[in-house]
């Protein structure tokens, strides 16, 4: 396959954007995530701090981004690795200083070998720090000592920041409404994702182990263009479809289960997210059906609530209403629908909320409340999941013992728009006739295709 073609984002007008919020008289701090060991000698993949990444588009460790609104040097400074041979012949090329001026298109790029001579003196004379203090504490320390290296000149009349403000309020504020080039790299990502459920339909089969099944969805991810998954996959097989969050993966699908796959791939650093819970066999039994119509009705009310100006709370609002008249008409809750959802007893079955923001980040930065805690308002370039579900414990003996067991989500990825929800994912089928259609299509008649 070739090499996907996306959009470059301007990262020069986002970090124009940011310094206008700025204070004139303030400097912003923003360094990448730092790389993390795993074991012994061996490092995780490295993938860079989300914000940096947002400012930037540069994926390499040990960087730097200052921004200096009216400094006479260059606004926008990157502080990156300078070429190395020996080190690039055992770690891989770097962009250099050069690289990366070219790359970035910042003023000036200078080595990260140079950040504790130069920071200081970039804090002179600047009355705010705008930094994301908290993320590391190794950092936190050396901004401080910058800091306190420009104060210690204040009898030469050389004045400091008296305040640090957290820079990622400004930077996730932008981040939640979404450009054109992030949207047609959200439908990269999202429509690869949805390539690999696809296949994940046609090759699951009992006796599969779990893990074999995410493979199988993993591969499709990296022969498509996506580097990385988003996410550890999700394959829960029968009762491990229960836990929400299960990550083992180990054990045997078996006839007559369901099995729940909660998988997404990264693509340009942006997340897809999509959830479909499969008959093993292929065929939904009564039981299995009766709880998938449940999820699925209350799934599309909630997509139907994405409307621009509604409350970011209608969308899980409307999917609990349809999940309780369902949990009520088939008894396994009592009651009228006001009084479950006003006590919560329906929690026990679905304990979470029905979606969240969806960007560079699975869970995307973005507020959900205004200061006065009321919810927010959806407005247009958002993107959001819809993820309703129904788990129904083994253990419960509650619930009647033919349900017991049963775990299901359903889950798309949604841009808002002013023309009503956009359904990302809309691809990948959910009703039940039509993902039955495709589990009976079988291995070998995929279709290598996602939706640009």
């Amino acid at each position: 396959m070739p090499k996907l073609n996306l959009p470059r984002p301007d990262y020069s007008a986002r970090r124009r954007h940011l310094m206008q919020k700025m204070h004139v008289a303030s400097v912003a701090i923003i360094p990448t995530a730092i790389p993390k060991s795993r074991n012994s000698d061996v490092q995780y993949p490295f993938r860079g701090d989300s914000d940096f990444l947002y400012l930037t588009g540069f994926v390499e460790p040990e960087a730097v981004l200052v921004l200096i609104p009216g400094h006479a040097d260059g606004e926008q400074i990157l502080f990156c690795r300078p070429r190395d041979p020996e080190r690039e012949t055992w770690e891989g090329r770097r962009a250099g200083l050069e690289g990366a001026l070219e790359q970035c298109q910042v003023d000036r790029c200078l080595s990260i070998h140079d950040l504790n001579d130069v920071l200081p003196q970039l804090l002179e004379n600047r009355e705010l720090l705008f930094y994301p203090m908290g993320q590391s504490t190794d950092f936190d320390a050396r901004v401080m000592h910058w800091r306190n290296v420009a104060k210690s000149k204040i009898r030469q009349g050389v004045r400091y920041p008296l305040e640090v403000v957290d820079v990622a309020d400004l930077i996730h504020e932008m981040r939640l409404f979404k450009d054109p080039e992030e949207i047609e790299i959200l439908r990269a990502a999202v429509g690869i994702s949805g390539a690999g459920h696809r296949h994940a339909m046609r090759q699951c089969q009992p006796g599969m182990l779990e893990y074999e099944l995410a493979a199988e969805i993993e591969h499709v991810f990296h022969r498509l263009g996506s580097p990385s998954v988003a996410y550890p996959s999700i394959v829960g097989g029968g009762v491990n479809g229960c836990i929400l969050h299960y990550t083992e993966n180990d054990a045997e699908l078996r006839d007559g289960d369901l099995v729940l796959i909660d998988a997404g791939a990264e693509v340009g650093a942006y997340a897809g997210d999509i959830t479909r819970t499969l008959p093993v066999n292929g065929v939904f039994s009564p039981a299995q059906r009766e709880i998938y119509e449940v999820v699925l009705a209350s799934q599309e009310a909630g997509i139907a609530a994405i409307q621009v100006g509604r409350s970011v709370a209608d969308y899980h609002d409307e999917a609990v209403r349809v999940l309780v008249d369902g949990l009520l008409d088939l008894k396994i809750l009592s009651g009228k629908r006001d009084v479950v959802i006003e006590q919560g007893s329906y929690k026990a079955f679905y304990m979470h909320r029905t979606g969240h923001w969806l960007g560079m980040d699975v869970h995307d930065v973005g507020c959900y409340r205004s200061a006065d805690q009321s919810w927010r308002k959806l407005a247009a370039g958002m993107v959001l999941t819809v993820e309703p579900g129904l788990y129904l414990s083994p253990d419960n003996q509650s619930v009647p013992e033919r349900w017991r067991g049963i775990g299901i989500r359903i889950e798309d990825d949604v841009l808002v728009t002013a023309s009503g929800p956009d359904i990302l994912s809309g691809e990948v089928p959910k009703r039940i006739a039509d993902v039955e259609a495709m589990m009976a299509a079988g291995p070998g008649s995929g279709d290598n295709r996602w939706s640009r």
